[in-house]
């Protein structure tokens, strides 16, 4: 059982114009409005995929319905937390020369009582899957969640003899590390800042690879973007660089999520290293191809899998 864990949740909606012009009006073209949030965009990806993923999350408000009848018109199961705040929009506008802009909220106020009961839903369904459990937490945290909110839900993925996987960013994923997740994904920027180290390139991604496994996690991987993946497998010393073939992308938001997507689904199939990156490399890439965040087409997938490039880089 897979279970995407969101506490900071969206209604993402994507725009289209010629070009956004500062301090004018800009008039739409195209929009098109999906549940979103990165714990969502890997339960769709998964969908996608032929997974059967469970999500749950923070739901508040007519926009939070939203996002529920989204996974409904998908067929993907969702346990709604109900929050008295309604769950944030994000908006992502795209111009005619492909420039993308993230308008991102910092999500609804969350009270300790509505925190409490989230952990309660995560223990419940926990339980439930026991040892054939992988959470997967992503996103940021909204105002009123401690940060060390992700931390507590790894040792309690642990404690049910479950596997946790994380990907988000700051303190949050800082304090997280010490509860040993079992896969971590920052991408470049989000590892820079944790460490203070300049990422270029694959082998420059290697010091801070290593340093997030001293730092807690059984498995690391950083995305850089059009540059691939750099990951190090659990029980590894070994780290390798997935490089995918390059797509004519409508827009690269989702991209992360789709990856970690693929390595979850990889870790379900029990596929060897060199196959897990190879997936996770190509959901990224066709992620770049979908008309919204992790609608992603399969056969797509398929073909850029054989596609992507491995070298061992450490």
């Amino acid at each position: 059982m897979i279970v995407c864990v969101s506490a900071n949740p969206a209604i993402d909606k994507r725009v289209r114009l010629p070009k956004l012009a500062l301090g004018s009006v800009n008039r739409v073209g195209h929009v098109r409005a999906a549940a979103g949030g990165k714990a969502a965009h890997v339960a769709m990806a998964l969908s996608a995929l032929g997974s059967t993923p469970r999500w749950l999350g923070f739901t508040g408000g007519a926009s939070g319905q939203d996002v529920l009848a989204g996974f409904a018109e998908l067929g993907i199961q969702a346990i709604a937390v109900p929050i008295k705040n309604s769950t944030r929009s994000n908006l992502e506008i795209i111009d005619e020369d492909g420039i993308v802009t993230e308008i991102l909220e910092p999500g609804p106020a969350i009270s300790a009582q509505e925190c409490r009961a989230f952990q309660s839903a995560c223990e419940s369904i926990f339980r439930e899957a026991e040892s054939d459990l992988l959470a997967v937490f992503s996103g940021s945290l909204p105002p009123g969640v401690p940060a060390d909110f992700y931390a507590n839900l790894i040792r309690l993925t642990h404690r049910f003899g479950g596997k946790a996987f994380l990907d988000s960013s700051s303190e949050p994923l800082r304090t997280a590390l010490r509860a040993g997740p079992d896969f971590v994904k920052p991408n470049r920027e989000e590892a820079e800042w944790l460490f203070g180290n300049s990422i270029s390139d694959a082998k420059s991604a290697v010091p801070a690879i290593r340093e997030l496994m001293a730092a807690g996690a059984k498995s690391a991987a950083i995305s850089l973007g059009p540059d691939g993946l750099v990951w190090q497998p659990p029980e590894s010393r070994s780290i390798f660089h997935a490089l995918p073939r390059k797509v004519a992308a409508r827009s690269a938001v989702g991209s992360g999520d789709a990856t970690v997507a693929g390595l979850a689904l990889a870790f379900e199939e029990g596929l060897a290293p060199e196959d897990s990156l190879k997936l996770a490399a190509a959901c990224g890439a066709a992620n770049c191809l979908a008309d919204l965040p992790a609608r992603l087409n399969r056969s797509e997938v398929e073909k850029l899998r054989d596609l992507v490039k491995i070298e061992m880089v450490s």
